[in-house]
C-alpha cells in the first residue's frame, strides 16, 4: 500500500525539525540539561508533588490528588494502547546521523508518554493552582523538547503526547465535577 503524500510531507517536516533540534544536543550543556528535564518528566516528581499537596493542601490538595489519580488512570492505558497499536519506531531507527543521548525504556515512540504525563500535571495544576500554571506548562513544554533533543521522539510524538495529556487531565476534571 502506498503512503499518502500528505503523510510523507508531515514525516518530512517531522524529521527535519527533529534533526535540527537534535543537532543542538551535541553541545554538552544542552545534552546534560535535556537529560535532567527528561528525568523530571518521568513521573516521580508528579507523584511527590501530588502526595505533598494531598497531605498539606487542604480540600483543594485532596481534590488535586484524586483528579491526578483519575487522570493518570486514563492516560497510562490510553498511552500504552496507542503506543503498541501504532508501533512507530523510534527516530534512531529511521533518521541518519541522529545523536541519541539515552536509551529509551521501550521500542516505540508514538505518543510520548513523558510529554503526556507532563501535560496531565500542567492541566491539573492550572485548574487547581492557577498561579503555578505558567511554570507547569513551561516544564511540560521543556519535557517534550527534551525528548526530541535526546533523539527518542519525533515532534509529532510530542504533539500527540501533549494532546493526550490535556485530554486526560480535562476529562478527569470533568468526571470529578
Amino acid at each position: 500500500m502506498k503512503t499518502p503524500s500528505a503523510l510523507l510531507k508531515i514525516h518530512g517536516i517531522d524529521t527535519g525539525l527533529l534533526s535540527w533540534l537534535n543537532r543542538h544536543s551535541r553541545i554538552r550543556a544542552i545534552g546534560f540539561i535535556s537529560r535532567q528535564i527528561s528525568r523530571l518528566g518521568g513521573g516521580p516528581l508528579y507523584a511527590a508533588v501530588g502526595l505533598v499537596v494531598w497531605l498539606w493542601g487542604g480540600a483543594a490538595g485532596a481534590a488535586f490528588f484524586y483528579a491526578g489519580l483519575t487522570a493518570y488512570a486514563l492516560e497510562l492505558p490510553l498511552y500504552w494502547v496507542l503506543k503498541n497499536s501504532i508501533r512507530r519506531d523510534r527516530p534512531k531507527k529511521g533518521v541518519r546521523d541522529l545523536n541519541a543521548l539515552i536509551t529509551p525504556s521501550d521500542k516505540f515512540s508514538f505518543p510520548s508518554g513523558h510529554t503526556a504525563a507532563a501535560f496531565v500535571f500542567a492541566t491539573l495544576i492550572a485548574a487547581f493552582f492557577p498561579m503555578f500554571a505558567p511554570a507547569a506548562y513551561v516544564l511540560a513544554v521543556l519535557t517534550g523538547l527534551s525528548r526530541i533533543m535526546l533523539g527518542v521522539h519525533y515532534p509529532s510524538d510530542i504533539a500527540a503526547g501533549a494532546a493526550l495529556g490535556v485530554l486526560c487531565g480535562e476529562t478527569a476534571l470533568y468526571v470529578m465535577g
